[in-house]
């Protein structure tokens, strides 16, 4: 939620297309906006595919999780085998194409693909807070208290402090992309308004829906020593364990068509993010990827995405732990995105965006230190190895990947001519706006004061 208001508070100030990237610029100031952008830009656009490749993955195995349920046999449903991933990876990558292929569509709409989203998300709250646990209690019974809020159980082999702090690995992932409204409010009306609100309100809902949910699925866990984990997505085992396989398929049909638009909405975000860097001049073949249609759509930036993304999912093919990585690496650059421009807020540029209409006043330097301190946190469990003693097969190669990734920031950063990024019209122009603010401020009050006699 701290996160989320520091970033509704620039994103106030600067509503632009590729908006964390830009912000990452405004908050390293004169001397390192530059070098915050370029960085800032392919972590974002590094995350924002991978993220995409990623909900694909996760809708194919709510899918390829029904196979146990119905008893089919020819296909073993384990990672560990080659012709499972097979599968896994062709019916990812049809749903990334069919997801994905919706973004080609007139703009007009995108309005109603955003309400099917979020109506089913609420329609997938509402069963799950009601229909679920009525199922869980005529079918295997609830969780004790003591086993919802004071059970552990350690299958990393790390200490039992570092194995709590892993606890944060899976919800770290998902702790991001809510500046997505910042992303696309060149096409948002009053967007310095409804851009902050939406970002900062997405993490409010966020948590008054899901802390309950965590909660929910705790009592209604069946006992783990009798689960047959046998399933791509467990979830759909423990739907077909307490309401039985009609009840848990419409469950599942829910969850499945909700990831699906989310791909969509989440590659709308993400190819405007990749438009907006590219106008910019940090990407390669920036100039073909930032052309629009003539119905003014980033055509070619969703191309880019679409291309990225498939073959992200190929890593699918080799090894399971390669696409893990895969995904932890893609809230790795966003989180540490966040945190660094919360480090030039609290340190480079922490007296401005002051004028914005959604500020923090005050509050706004410990706020973003506060925010600081937490991503770095949450960057640290995404980078920590997961099982112990570390080996080949369980590596968690999302710190190779963030290297990588850096490198080429820092090599675009270096050998890209200043003079052909991010035009000197738009860098400063919050320093400009307030400067001209405060001048404006002073001539009203000489103007009331009158001249002095």
């Amino acid at each position: 939620m701290i996160t989320a208001a520091v970033l509704a508070e620039i994103c106030s100030a600067l509503p632009a297309a590729g908006s964390i990237y830009f912000w990452a610029a405004e908050a390293g100031g004169p001397k390192y906006a530059r070098l915050f952008g370029f960085v800032v830009a392919w972590w974002s656009c590094t995350a924002w595919t991978t993220f995409v490749a990623s909900l694909c993955q996760s809708t194919a195995n709510f899918i390829l999780s029904e196979l146990p349920v119905f008893g089919v046999t020819s296909l073993i449903t384990d990672t560990g085998d080659i012709k499972f991933r097979a599968v896994q990876w062709a019916v990812s990558e049809g749903i990334l194409f069919l997801a994905i292929g919706m973004n080609y569509l007139n703009p007009k709409t995108y309005k109603w693909i955003f309400r099917i989203a979020s109506g089913l998300i609420c329609l997938d709250f509402i069963l799950n807070i009601i229909w679920f646990p009525i199922a869980v209690s005529q079918t295997y019974g609830f969780q004790s208290a003591k086993f919802a809020f004071t059970a552990t159980e350690n299958l990393t082999g790390a200490p039992p402090v570092w194995n709590w702090m892993l606890s944060y690995y899976v919800t770290a992932g998902i702790l991001v992309g809510f500046e997505a409204s910042g992303h696309i409010s060149e096409e948002t009306q009053n967007a310095n308004v409804v851009a902050a609100k939406g970002i900062f309100t997405s993490a409010l809902v966020s948590a008054l829906m899901g802390f309950p949910m965590v909660i929910l699925f705790l009592f209604c866990c069946p006992d783990l020593s009798k689960f047959d984990f046998d399933y791509p997505q467990p979830f759909v085992g423990i739907y077909a364990q307490a309401m039985g396989k009609g009840g848990h398929l419409v469950m599942n049909i829910v969850c499945i068509l909700g990831l699906f638009f989310n791909t969509t909405v989440s590659g709308v975000a993400s190819s405007r993010l990749i438009w907006a860097v590219a106008r910019d001049g940090v990407l390669p073949f920036s100039g073909w990827i930032s052309a629009v249609s003539a119905n003014k759509e980033p055509r070619n930036a969703v191309t880019v995405m679409l291309v990225v993304a498939a073959v992200l999912l190929c890593s699918i093919l080799p090894s399971a732990t390669a696409f893990a990585s895969l995904v932890s690496a893609a809230g790795v650059p966003t989180i540490t995105a966040y945190a660094l421009i919360c480090f030039g807020r609290t340190f480079l540029t922490p007296g401005e965006f002051k004028n914005a209409p959604w500020s923090l006043g005050r509050w706004s330097r410990p706020l973003n230190f506060i925010a600081l301190i937490w991503n770095l946190y949450l960057a640290a469990v995404l980078f920590s190895p997961l099982e112990f003693p570390v080996t080949g097969p369980n590596f968690n190669y999302s710190p190779v990947i963030f290297g990588a990734i850096t490198i080429f920031a820092l090599l675009s950063w270096w050998f890209m001519p200043e003079d052909k990024w991010l035009p000197a019209a738009r860098l400063g122009k919050v320093h400009d706006f307030e400067e001209e603010l405060n001048a404006n401020r002073t001539g009203r009050s000489s103007s009331v004061s009158g001249p002095s006699s």
